[in-house]
C-alpha cells in the first residue's frame, strides 16, 4: 500500500524538491505552501505522516500541529530555520515526533520519514517491547491495556499519542527500576541516543501534563536527575 506524506512549507523550492525525493521513494505527496486547506486535506485523505514548517505565512506551524493533534496521531516532523532548543521542545511538547533544522539534506529527511513510519507500523501492529508481557498493568489507579493501547487513571481514559503510550508502557514494565533517558529513547524511538537530545524530556513533560502528575510532587513518573525516570 502506498503511503501518503503531507508537506506544508511556504518555501516552494524546498517543498517541490522534497516532493520529488519522496515520490522517487514511492510515496504519494500532498503539498501546501500555507496552512489554509491543510485540515480539510487531512479530513478527506488518509495521511501517514506530515512534514510541517514552523513559519507559515498564515498560521504558525505549532498552531497547525496543535489542531492536528486534537484528532489525528500520525507521525509529524517539524521543519524550522531556527536552532533554539526552546523551539524544538515546543514542537515536541505539542506532539511532534521529530524535528529537523534548515538547511537539511533531502536524503536525511527521507530517512527520518522512513524511521517514523517504521515506528508507527510497529505500534499499529502491537509488537511487544523488550521485557513486556501481553497483560494489563495496574499501578495506584493507573490502568494500562497493552492489547487495546489504552491507558486510564481512576477510570478516565488518557488521550495519549502512540509515543506517549509507548513511553508510559516502557516505564511501567520496569516499575521499581530507573530507566535511563538513553534506554527509554532507544527502546521507544528505536534510534541511537545523543546526550544533547531533549526529546525524552519534552515527551515526559507532555505525558505528565495529561496524567495531571506534577514534576515536583509526582504520583507516578519520578525524575532521577542525571539518570532518567522511574515509576515506583
Amino acid at each position: 500500500m502506498t503511503r501518503t506524506i503531507l508537506i506544508v512549507d511556504d518555501e516552494k523550492e524546498i517543498t517541490d524538491l522534497v516532493e520529488i525525493y519522496l515520490k522517487n521513494e514511492g510515496f504519494d505527496v500532498c503539498k501546501f505552501y500555507r496552512a489554509d486547506g491543510v485540515l480539510d486535506c487531512v479530513k478527506n485523505r488518509h495521511i501517514d505522516l506530515a512534514i510541517l514548517d514552523v513559519m507559515l505565512p498564515d498560521k504558525s506551524g505549532f498552531d497547525l500541529l496543535r489542531e492536528i493533534r486534537e484528532q489525528w496521531f500520525f507521525p509529524v516532523i517539524m521543519l524550522t530555520a531556527k536552532i533554539q532548543d526552546t523551539d524544538k521542545i515546543t514542537g515536541l511538547t505539542l506532539g511532534a515526533d521529530d524535528y529537523i533544522t534548515k538547511p537539511f539534506s533531502p536524503l536525511e529527511l527521507v530517512a527520518r520519514v522512513k524511521t517514523q513510519l517504521r515506528r508507527s507500523t510497529m505500534y499499529n501492529q502491537s509488537q511487544p517491547h523488550e521485557n513486556t508481557q501481553e497483560e494489563d498493568i495496574h499501578i495506584r489507579g493507573l490502568l494500562i491495556e497493552r492489547k487495546s493501547h489504552k491507558a486510564f487513571i481512576n477510570g478516565k481514559e488518557l488521550d495519549l499519542t502512540p509515543l506517549e503510550f509507548d513511553i508510559l508502557w516502557c516505564l511501567c514494565t520496569h516499575q521499581g527500576e530507573v530507566v535511563t533517558s538513553e534506554k527509554l529513547f532507544e527502546t521507544v524511538w528505536g534510534e541511537k541516543y545523543y546526550d544533547s537530545n531533549n526529546t525524552v524530556m519534552a515527551h515526559i513533560a507532555r505525558l505528565r501534563s495529561k496524567m495531571n502528575d506534577p514534576a515536583r510532587r509526582p504520583k507516578y513518573i519520578k525524575t532521577i536527575w542525571g539518570v532518567g525516570y522511574t515509576i515506583e
